[in-house]
């Protein structure tokens, strides 16, 4: 059956369509490629996706194309349609009957001549552009070009004069004018940033940087000095003028001071340091679990990526390797430095380096473990920043384990291996609560399904201990825990109603109760047994499971109870609830270790002998001589900021009465100045303005009220925030009084 002419319109519309979104696509895509080249941001180039694409589309229009410019087009590129596409698009109710069989004529055509025409595009303009922008942002990120322009030599073009104030507020011969002012900052070779030259004195560089600075007056001065945090440092005189140069190292204050040649001194304001400190490298590890066990005879590789970046480059990016062979005290360590199969390119700021390991190559036999950390080092000089990842674990399964046996005079392992293992559960338990609303519901599920099969393997190995023979034998564990632990609570309920029955008593470790009368038997026969038995109590019976265990009596109940706890623990992570699993795991973490700490052996501390007993005041009662000893000492904490409180107080006084600045006051506000430049060391711009001012009124005898006000607002600011001391407020009150203030509010 032929297809109709109106869908073969349709189709070539949808094609024509679907050529605009992809010429939409390719232009938005090259452009949001660039921009992440420039700023290695992922979030600006999907802004950058999703802009160019809305503003193309408003543009471009791909909607536009209709059936009427199909139809259109195709008269204009195909001859055998001779101009008559239009018809398909009438219905043939209103077609003449020429008209129908031009209609059919050219539907014949279409079908066999449509696929020669293509719908407009520049989907190769597109292209071209697209490569085009990725091109150049490649070069640009290569190059380093936007580092070079931010970086690149400037001069300020309205430079911020450093003013210089005369110390004696009275003097009225001219003072000397500064003529020029220039800090060059020279970043470490490392950075590879050019030198920056300023007439901004306010100085934020790398640590290690190297300051230069230059002033000029225009007249010939005394003495050039630069003080910083306390201290004087004289300025170097050459033909261009007074030099100072300083490697930065910390952040901090300065400000020039100067003497004329009439012994009068010049101050200028304080200009903050900033020390911007080199970053260590940062080290993201993806698609590795922290954790890995292999099988002997399946493939033994581990493959995964890391990315390494830096703020001004990556010198070197390794891996230390560490195998562990053996157990105990036969361990045997070999540590290795393995490279990336990627070649890592010095200087670079991003990098992505993958690698495999083949536990094979490295010589490792089953039960051989695997430590491994990524340490990359930046390029910083002389001693570079390390940072190295977490540490990830690789296991080969140990298919031979050794069973300590008892012989002659040998020695008995009380101790079983496996007494961390519990600790590690309720470490990966909390990490799956805290990971449940990341992870789908089936793989929570399949999580802590197998975390109960890993208490399940934890529970078994304790059961070795305590004579269950393996998880298929004998039901030892089962039958023998109700005996242990559930006759007297058994003897305290048997009167009880047991109508409502729990509904997870099927699946809890109640269920061994329905053979309890079977072992209650057995217990009596048992019991007869014994009674029967004169050796009972000096022999060790290895018949009895419950008898058969390298624990004392008391060691062994205990255990019992932590194996009571290990099988609720595993009910709950079968039933996906491990938050009802914890308290359980907790438990029988705490019963273990009680456990591990009473096979502890204690040694009487020597080296102290007792004074010797005086036999004629032995055993008398007197106590006359005897006094107590008592010492009262009052602790007092160290005042904090003792001058800052000290100049608030002052500055009030100076504000209400309107008195001059004394000496005095002089000195305290100058402690307060240096308790404050201690404190605005950490954050320089916070507390510059307030410093100056300070200084300021340090030097003045007659200040505004409003800089009083302001400074004393800036050092109420400097101050910590006082704690708060809860104390019981003691309320007289009675009945009487209380029901008359309820009639009083009731009366309101």
């Amino acid at each position: 059956m032929m297809e109709s002419g109106g869908k073969i319109l349709v189709r070539f519309k949808k094609r024509w369509q679907l050529m605009l979104w992809i010429e939409i696509l390719l232009y938005a895509l090259g452009l949001a490629i660039f921009i992440y080249f420039l700023f290695f941001k992922l979030i600006f180039s999907i802004i950058t996706l999703i802009l160019g694409i809305v503003l193309l589309t408003v543009f471009i229009k791909p909607w536009k194309p209709g059936l009427k410019k199909v139809s259109s087009y195709i008269d204009q590129h195909l001859d055998v349609a001779e101009y008559s596409t239009g018809l398909l698009l009438l219905p043939e109710n209103q077609l003449s009957g020429l008209a129908k069989l031009q209609q059919h004529k050219v539907t014949k055509q279409l079908v066999e001549k449509i696929n020669t025409i293509k719908p407009p595009s520049h989907l190769l303009r597109g292209s071209v552009i697209m490569m085009l922008f990725i091109s150049i942002g490649f070069l640009i990120h290569q190059f380093h070009i936007v580092d070079y322009i931010q970086w690149s030599q400037h001069l300020e073009v309205q430079p911020e004069k450093i003013i210089f104030k005369s110390k004696d507020s009275t003097t009225t011969t001219q003072r000397p004018k500064l003529e020029s002012q220039l800090l060059t900052i020279q970043y470490p070779a490392y950075t590879n940033k050019p030198s920056l030259k300023t007439s901004k004195m306010e100085v934020k560089a790398v640590e290690g940087s190297r300051l230069s600075w230059k002033i000029k007056f225009d007249t010939k001065i005394k003495s050039a000095t630069m003080e910083s945090m306390g201290n004087s440092y004289p300025m170097k005189l050459t033909d261009n003028g007074y030099i100072r140069t300083s490697i930065l190292n910390a952040s901090g204050f300065y400000n020039f001071k100067f003497t004329d040649m009439k012994g009068t001194s010049y101050a200028s304001d304080l200009y903050s340091i900033e020390v911007v400190k080199d970053k260590s490298p940062d080290i993201k590890v993806t698609d590795l679990k922290q954790f890995t066990t292999f099988s002997y005879d399946e493939s033994k590789r581990i493959t995964f990526t890391t990315s390494v970046t830096d703020d001004f480059g990556i010198a070197e990016a390794y891996i230390i390797a560490t195998v562990s062979k053996g157990s105990g005290e036969s361990v045997k360590f070999r540590e290795e430095k393995l490279n990336f199969d990627s070649k890592v390119l010095r200087g670079r700021k991003n990098l992505n380096l993958s690698k495999n390991i083949d536990l094979d190559q490295m010589n490792m036999e089953p039960g051989d473990e695997l430590y491994f950390y990524i340490e990359a080092l930046d390029l910083k000089r002389p001693k570079p920043n390390i940072s190295r990842s977490e540490t990830f674990f690789a296991v080969i399964k140990d298919t031979i384990s050794d069973e300590f046996a008892v012989e002659g005079t040998m020695g008995v392992d009380q101790m079983p291996d496996y007494f961390r293992s519990q600790r590690q559960l309720i470490i990966d338990t909390e990490k799956l609560i805290k990971d449940k609303s990341k992870l789908s519901k089936k793989e929570f599920n399949f999580k802590s399904n197998e975390l109960g099969f890993d208490q399940k393997v934890l529970r078994l190995k304790y059961g070795e201990f305590m004579g269950d023979e393996s998880e298929f034998g004998p039901a030892t564990h089962e039958n023998t825990e109700v005996l242990a632990e559930t006759d007297e609570h058994e003897d305290e309920h048997e009167d009880e109603d047991h109508e409502e029955k729990d509904p997870l008593a099927a699946y809890t470790h109640d269920h061994d109760n329905e053979n309890e009368h079977n072992l209650v038997d057995h217990k009596e026969e048992k019991d007869g047994e014994k009674s029967n038995d004169p050796l009972h109590e000096y022999l060790h019976n290895h018949d009895d499971p419950e008898e058969s265990t390298l624990f004392t009596q008391s060691l062994k109940s205990k255990l019992r109870q932590a194996l009571n706890e290990m099988w609720d623990a595993e009910l709950y992570l079968r039933l996906y609830t491990p938050e009802k699993s914890l308290p359980y795991q907790y438990k029988a973490l705490k019963l273990i270790q009680e456990i591990k700490n009473s096979a502890r052996v204690y040694v009487h501390r020597i080296g102290f002998d007792p004074p010797p007993i005086k036999e004629d005041k032995r055993l008398t009662g007197k106590i006359d001589e005897v006094s107590n000893f008592r010492k009262i000492e009052e602790l007092q904490l160290p005042e904090i900021y003792p001058s800052i409180y000290k100049t608030i107080l002052r500055l009030e006084q100076l504000i209400s009465n309107k008195t001059l600045i004394t000496a005095e006051d002089k000195l305290i506000f100058e402690k307060a100045g240096n308790e404050l430049a201690t404190k605005a060391i950490e954050d320089p711009g916070k507390y510059l303005k307030t410093l100056q001012q300070l200084k300021r009124i340090t030097e003045d005898r007659v200040i505004s009220s409003s800089i009083l006000t302001e400074v004393q607002r800036g050092l109420f600011y400097a101050l910590p925030e006082l704690k708060s001391n809860p104390f019981k407020k003691k309320v007289l009150t009675s009945e009487i009084n209380e029901l008359l203030l309820k009639e009083l509010q009731i009366h309101d």
